[in-house]
């Protein structure tokens, strides 16, 4: 009978320790900050191995020592088309946000929205930043509380912003990263109590390369641009630091990325006049904001979740932009809406640091251009097949009658692929925004020109 107490004892507490390894290993759900940068791509932070700003990024490096950074993450290469696949987790062809010029085609009237999902499970929702290219409001698409601007860039100004449906008239001089950042300060202080979603979209490091508040009145363009950078990571820092003041860092997965490939405005060559990209280990990044090329569409991404993720993680799966949506509902344990294809996949498992289930090819559609992508192989939309064993640095076109086994077979698989989805099946930009594009990104490449001479 004594023996028999024992065991019982015994397995009473052994069955104690096991219910609580299993709750320390799956925390309730986390609150989500998700810090959107902008206009940098993988070759702007040190922790990525970008050769120019080693050392500057020091904030964002430590969360992805902490945390885990993911290499391979896409975006759309353009601001609006990336905002609307984040938040509808809808590929371009099935939305109309295919262009700068019909982001806003897509409205919270016809499209699943993440924030109202969220929202509807519980969730504070908190939003600051950079909005213009998306339609309606903040407020329409879910967010409790916003303030956003009427700029593409909205640095040093005396303007006026938008807080939750209400302008705001200035009477002085504003650098708006910091009003915006300061309004999520604001908000998570006052819903630390409950599951809270914030959306940062930063206007860092958007174009044209301005001072900064920690500029010196005589920096040279090359230092201004690398100060933008370096203010970026303070914000950045600023966040964290908040959410360790309040005790909140456990209980809260950051996630930081950018919305696209880092534009030509910021290569000022230095030493090289010939330098229109970034640099990585001393190479080239083939590619930048506009185009579909890695150094257009691969940005980083990075999670953070102290006591969750285990530091120094490094994975390879492939991520797209409507990957989110459903990964953020997941960790909310939301509810997704009914009747409506998403085409994301949810990493929420490599967030809690177990092993997924990654996709095998991912995405990305830019008006009229669009490509599949898995871990080898690339196929365009024209049918041309790339090898990207040399990605980001080159994409080695594949002679369409070659006769090597492996590239056969990518055609033949990442053709199915792009069969499954049919995007020549789906909207499509208007002949006006069409040549509405054109003319913009030539404007746009003019400008960065006159940006690298002076």
């Amino acid at each position: 009978m004594y023996q028999r107490l024992i065991f019982c004892s015994s397995l009473f507490s052994m069955l104690s320790m096991l219910a609580s390894a299993t709750l320390a290993a799956a925390p309730d759900r986390p609150n989500i900050l998700f810090i959107f940068a902008d206009d940098c791509g993988i070759d702007s932070f040190g922790c990525y191995g970008s050769d120019r700003v080693k050392g500057l990024t020091p904030n964002i490096d430590k969360l992805a020592q902490s945390g885990v950074k993911f290499e391979r993450g896409f975006a759309t290469p353009l601001c609006g088309p990336s905002r609307c696949t984040i938040m509808t987790g809808r590929y371009g062809f099935r939305t109309g946000g295919l262009t700068n010029q019909t982001a806003g085609n897509p409205s919270y009237k016809n499209e699943p929205a993440l924030a109202k999902i969220l929202k509807q499970s519980g969730y504070a929702t908190g939003m600051a930043g950079k909005w213009r290219q998306m339609s309606d409001s903040p407020g329409e698409w879910g967010f409790d509380e916003f303030i956003t601007d009427p700029t593409a860039s909205g640095w040093f100004w005396k303007g006026n912003y938008i807080q939750n449906g209400k302008d705001i008239k200035l009477d002085k001089e504003i650098y708006y990263p910091d009003v915006a950042s300061d309004f999520a300060v604001d908000f998570i202080r006052r819903n630390r109590e409950k599951p809270f979603y914030f959306y940062l979209s930063e206007h860092l490091i958007h174009g044209p390369i301005l001072r900064t508040p920690d500029s010196k009145s005589d920096a040279e363009p090359n230092q201004l641009y690398e100060d933008n950078i370096q203010y970026l990571d303070k914000t950045v820092g600023k966040m964290v630091a908040e959410l360790d003041k309040l005790g909140l860092r456990e209980k809260t997965l950051i996630l930081f990325s950018a919305d696209n490939g880092t534009s030509k405005v910021g290569y000022q060559p230095e030493h090289d006049a010939k330098q229109t990209t970034g640099k990585i280990g001393g190479r080239a990044v083939h590619g930048q904001k506009g185009q579909l090329l890695e150094g257009g569409t691969r940005v980083p991404l990075i999670g953070n979740w102290k006591g969750t993720l285990s530091p120094g993680g490094v994975r390879s799966d492939l991520i797209d932009f409507s990957d989110l949506l459903p990964t953020f509902a997941d960790l909310a344990r939301a509810k997704l809406p009914e009747g409506v294809t998403f085409d994301g996949r949810s990493f929420a498992p490599q967030l809690r640091g177990e092993k997924g289930n990654p996709r095998e090819w991912i995405f990305v559609q830019l008006g009229t251009g669009w490509f599949v992508r898995d871990d080898r192989w690339k196929l365009n939309e024209g049918g041309e097949l790339f090898s990207m064993k040399e990605a980001p640095f080159v994409e080695s076109l594949v002679p369409k009658g070659s006769s090597d086994t492996d590239s056969q077979a990518a055609r033949k698989r990442l053709q199915a692929a792009m069969d499954s989805l049919n995007p020549a099946g789906g909207k499509t930009v208007p002949e006006d925004a069409a040549k509405t594009n054109d003319k913009a990104m030539k404007k746009s490449k003019k400008k960065a020109k006159q940006a690298t001479s002076n």
